[in-house]
């Protein structure tokens, strides 16, 4: 049933600010947010107005002298596919009129304060081996793969010290970009033949924004300009501040052991490559912290983004690739979304990790600060054809194969 309009407003006005407060923290776009709060409000009898941003979510509700406006300072968390699962699944409770709004503000509370899915050791772990199976899928040999898996390592424990503090949290990816550059170049020098560069970018993946900058591109093409342009600019900034960590890094690297010298990678055999798709999306599945029964989805959406990019390429070449990638793994999230009837978002967010350009854009500001700007401005706009074509992708599923509505879903509850 549908709340008459005026019927427990105060509750009904507080479930969809606690509601919007924890699907922006943990992941949702803008415009998934403010399409998925008017429907919330449509069926609570709430006249709803919203505008999200980055850092910051807007919310309107009644008209005239009734009118009233919120604003809610949003620190976001990063992507908690456990949580937005949860978060989702009281949405439709409350909005179907199976669970009242104050018993739904509770559930949201408690939900938002739960501690983390996993614990520090297995989320160290992860990373470690979420940057060493990027390393294959960089071509890394290996040497290169166990350098970049210290890295990760390393960075896993950077994180459980440094994210604790507000202070410290806000000089992580610079820190950690420059141990990564020193472990790289200390590797190279003990343990040579090795190609530092690989180990470097494939260590820092998760820290690499190049999700952001597709989100980024996502929302300014569904015009929501202020919260797409604010989020380019972070994703730019964090952007310089890796490169200039990992310069700042390898230059002490360097100091210490010595310049390292450029060398081609030893290949590895093929069938390595199947195992690294294996074994990322469970370490993707730990870092953005899906359900255990949601870890073969993300096991299958990550292999639906790697045979569609790989199909793309074959197709359309390496920058276009992408675009088909990003089309099946979005349609394979809608479908799952349609059959399990939770978010697209656990499939589809993993297995656009392995399309996204993040590492396009770390190498177009390496070869920019080595003074090479004919490469890094290449590098730059293959990262931007690359941003443009996966949010291209994403759009085009949703107009192919488009994710349950609101109430279809409900009714089907």
């Amino acid at each position: 049933m549908t709340q008459a309009p005026g019927r427990s407003a105060p509750n009904a006005r507080e479930f969809v600010l606690k509601l919007g407060r924890g699907l922006h923290a943990y992941g949702y776009p803008a415009h998934r947010l403010e399409e998925a709060l008017v429907q919330v409000c449509g069926r609570l009898g709430l006249d709803g107005q919203f505008f999200s941003m980055p850092t910051a979510l807007f919310a309107s509700f009644g008209q005239g002298d009734e009118h009233r406006t919120f604003q809610i300072r949003i620190d976001p968390g990063g992507v908690d596919l456990g949580r937005l699962a949860r978060l989702d699944e009281v949405r439709a409770l409350v909005a179907g009129g199976r669970m009242d709004p104050e018993e739904g503000t509770r559930r949201l509370e408690a939900i938002l304060a739960a501690a983390d899915a996993y614990g520090p050791g297995l989320s160290t772990a992860a990373f470690a081996l979420a940057s060493a199976t990027a390393c294959r899928f960089f071509g890394g040999g290996l040497r290169e793969i166990a350098a970049a898996g210290v890295i990760g390592l390393t960075i896993g424990l950077l994180a459980l010290v440094l994210a604790q503090r507000a202070a410290t949290a806000r000089v992580f990816e610079a820190l950690a970009a420059a141990v990564a550059g020193f472990i790289s170049v200390g590797a190279a020098a003990l343990a040579p033949p090795m190609a530092p560069s690989v180990a470097t970018l494939a260590g820092l993946i998760i820290l690499v924004p190049g999700f952001g900058l597709t989100v980024a591109f996502t929302e300014i093409a569904t015009r929501n300009l202020v919260s797409g342009t604010a989020r380019l600019a972070g994703v730019g900034l964090t952007f310089l501040v890796i490169a200039f960590g990992v310069a700042l890094g390898t230059r002490a690297g360097g100091r210490l052991f010595g310049l390292a010298t450029s060398v081609s990678v030893e290949p590895l055999p093929p069938w390595t490559l199947f195992v690294a798709l294996l074994v990322a999306p469970s370490a993707f599945a730990v870092l953005f912290r899906a359900e255990g029964r949601d870890v073969p989805w993300v096991l299958a959406g990550t292999g639906v983004a790697f045979a569609g990019a790989r199909a793309g390429v074959f197709l359309l070449g390496p920058e276009l690739g992408a675009f088909l990638g990003a089309t099946a793994v979005s349609a394979f999230g809608n479908a799952y979304n349609r059959i399990v009837h939770r978010p697209a978002a656990i499939p589809i967010v993993p297995g656009l990790l392995l399309l996204v350009p993040g590492s396009l854009g770390f190498q177009s500001l390496a070869s920019l600060m080595g003074h090479d700007t004919l490469q890094g401005i290449e590098a730059a706009f293959q990262m931007i054809l690359v941003a443009v074509a996966l949010a291209t992708g994403l759009l085009v599923a949703n107009v192919v194969l488009p994710p349950v509505p609101l109430e279809p879903a409900l009714e089907r509850g």
